[in-house]
């Protein structure tokens, strides 16, 4: 009976400690159900780090942009790498989701949507017999296709291609000669195609240690390996605040028998950068760098 009775009185100051606030765990070893159980409050940590990568595909045309369609087109293939955000918040299973959210699913998009995103033409659009053009022919002739796209377009939109274009039919008119334009558009200008990815480093801080390399970012190869000395560092730095707030339970005395453990955590600034910029930062808290306390239990009546 009288072990019942302490277990009960231990579930209320547990249960009574919880609810005073979120950011303390108990400690140490302790029953509960009937259960042994050996408590180590640990915080988890994870940064997701959102990269874009910008691909440029030169087009077969692209010399001859500036002096057929009066526009620079990029002159040869390119890629480049761009961090686009980050976030950090706690991680209650290093093996799930942050409590934020999944992490973002990968997107790719690109300028053209005639075929897929990385090929050009294997029959360039122009290509209208089977004589064999001087390139810069072939791209005078695609450039005056161009132009006469562009005046069917607007003979259709302003109704003076005929009467017998109307409704769902004008729409699919459109569209295709929209279609076409890109199709010969894309030979001067190339392509453009932005893949948009999240990495996830999870983080387990340790009570000495405020700061972490998480990895290394260069614009020219993305996201790199922490010993790749030729991209920036991406680290997470914590800044505990020293303090655990006010605390209203009573402390136990150096002596006292009847007490529990609690560990508080330290509300501490979670700092994600690359280089010297800033990429995101939150107030967390940090078992590792909070402080235990014995509280003490009330007296049997």
């Amino acid at each position: 009976m009288k072990r019942i009775f302490m277990a009960c009185v231990l579930l209320l100051a547990a249960s009574g400690v919880a609810a005073q606030s979120s950011h303390m765990a108990r400690t140490g070893v302790y029953e509960e159900n009937g259960r042994l159980v050996v408590a180590d409050p640990r915080t988890t940590i994870a940064v997701d780090l959102t990269v874009q990568k910008e691909t440029v595909l030169c087009g077969p045309y692209a010399r001859y942009a500036q002096k057929y369609l009066g526009v620079r087109a990029p002159l040869t293939d390119k890629t480049d790498y761009a961090v686009e955000g980050a976030s950090v918040a706690l991680c209650d299973d290093p093996m799930a989701s942050l409590t934020a959210g999944e992490v973002a699913r990968p997107v790719s998009e690109t300028s053209s949507h005639s075929r897929p995103a990385r090929e050009f033409a294997r029959l360039q659009p122009d290509k209208t017999s089977v004589e064999t053009l001087p390139l810069e022919d072939a791209a005078r002739e695609a450039a005056n296709t161009i132009f006469s796209l562009r005046r069917h377009r607007l003979e259709l939109i302003t109704g003076e291609a005929g009467e017998n274009v109307f409704g769902a039919g004008l729409g699919a008119a459109l569209e295709e000669i929209g279609r076409l334009e890109q199709s010969y558009l894309e030979l001067f200008l190339g392509k453009r195609i932005v893949d948009t990815h999240t990495a996830r480093f999870v983080v387990f801080p340790e009570e000495n240690k405020k700061q972490y390399v998480l990895c290394r970012f260069s614009p020219d190869g993305g996201i790199l390996p922490e010993t790749d000395l030729s991209g920036d560092m991406v680290m997470l730095r914590i800044e505990p605040s020293g303090d655990t707030g006010t605390f209203s339970y009573e402390e136990a005395k150096r002596d006292a028998k009847n007490y529990e453990t609690f560990r508080l955590a330290d509300p501490a600034e979670c700092i994600v950068l690359c280089g010297s910029n800033v990429l995101a930062k939150s107030v967390l808290p940090v078992y590792e760098f909070g402080r235990t306390v014995k509280i003490a239990l009330p007296r049997k009546r």
